[in-house]
């Protein structure tokens, strides 16, 4: 693939700002980014949402990786939910990463897998699972959506995020991490007080094992729909750091 650029300064003909790369995580897709989007490029960031294939850790995590050279660096990884695995699991030794930002993310440590971390959730989530070629994927039970992913979003939209759900193969939750990306750059976690998908108290043990910079918001798990202004704020903040 050749690189996608962005706007170079004038001075070092390198790009003005980083390129924010936004993850999805799992019962999403790209669009769920839709808002945060466009408020990251009013203020200027070139935006990247990638198309998270949900097929396994070790299979995701190689997408990403693939898909990150093809960008003008630094670069700004941004994870929802399983995205943030994702995006801890990347060798960062082998990219320009400006920082790492968590949005009601993920953020295991060597040898964990999401599953062991969700299990540490409560109250569990109503999935339903379905046999496919590559195993058995999982998707919540659209009855329970609005509950266990977006609570704090109207029930005309929260059903359409249930219907368009994207389901995650199991192995998404039982492959190992075997880096910790967040050891190499910094980073910046939000957590949501009122999500049902990933618990308040899981969140903060996740980031309590890191150095980030934590951001606290009354919201359920689908964040960057329900307070996209917040979203876009903390990747903004973490965007104009410096080492």
């Amino acid at each position: 693939m050749s690189a996608i650029s962005s706007t170079p300064d004038p001075t070092t003909g390198q790009p003005a700002e980083p390129t924010i790369v936004l993850v999805h995580g799992a019962w999403a897709d790209s669009s769920s980014w839709a808002l945060v989007i466009k408020r990251l490029r009013a203020s200027g960031y070139p935006v990247h949402a990638i198309a998270n294939p949900l097929q396994g850790l070790v299979s995701d995590t190689a997408y990403l990786s693939s898909y990150l050279p093809t960008i003008v660096r630094p670069v700004v990884p941004v994870g929802h939910s399983y995205g943030g695995a994702l995006i801890t699991n990347v060798d960062a030794s082998a990219f320009d990463i400006r920082s790492l930002v968590y949005v009601a993310g993920f953020i295991p440590i060597k040898g964990e897998t999401v599953g062991q971390l969700a299990a540490q959730s409560s109250p569990p989530l109503p999935l339903v699972s379905v046999d496919v070629p590559g195993g058995a994927e999982v998707a919540i039970d659209p009855l329970g959506f609005r509950e266990a992913f977006a609570g704090d979003i109207d029930d005309e939209t929260a059903a359409e995020l249930a219907i368009v759900q994207r389901p995650a193969n199991v192995k998404a939750v039982s492959e190992a991490v075997v880096n910790e990306a967040f050891r190499a750059a910094p980073s910046w976690v939000l957590i949501t007080r009122q999500d049902r998908a990933i618990s308040h108290d899981l969140q903060q043990f996740m980031a309590g094992r890191t150095d980030a910079h934590i951001t606290e918001l009354d919201a359920s798990h689908a964040v960057m729909i329900s307070h996209p202004d917040v979203v876009a704020d903390v990747i903004t903040r973490a965007a104009s750091s410096r080492p």
